[in-house]
Order: structure tokens, then sequence, then C-alpha cells
């Protein structure tokens, strides 16, 4: 799959959890460790994301922030 968005990390996905309306993905990757990432329920059932699925974090923003 060829995207615009630059910032893809690769990863594994080491949890599912699908509640009503969305599903909360944690991908492990090298650097930071673990993403988490939010998505319907529809996406996470479509893409059929279960444990040790190997994925890539693809991270699309508008704005960053920066914290000290």
């Amino acid at each position: 799959m060829n995207l615009s968005a630059r910032n893809q990390l690769n990863g594994k996905v080491t949890s599912v959890d699908i509640g009503v309306v969305m599903a909360n993905i944690k991908v492990e990757v090298s650097e930071p460790g673990v993403i988490t990432a939010l998505i319907t329920k529809e996406s996470a059932e479509k893409l059929g994301l279960k444990d040790g699925d190997d994925v890539t974090a693809i991270i699309k923003s508008t704005e960053v922030i920066i914290g000290k």
C-alpha cells in the first residue's frame, strides 16, 4: 500500500478491545514502544485485527504539540 502520509511505524498488534462504537488497538513498535489507536468498531472488524497481526500505524496530524 502506498500512502502520502510519511509518519508510518511498523509494529505488531498486542491488544484489541472492541466496544459498542469504538475499538482500542495497541500496537508495539520499536520507538516509542507502544502506540494506541482509537478506531471505529466497523474498521477493526473489517480489517479483522487480532493479537499478533503485523500492521502499519499511519499517523496523519494537523498539529504538533511539544511538552517539557
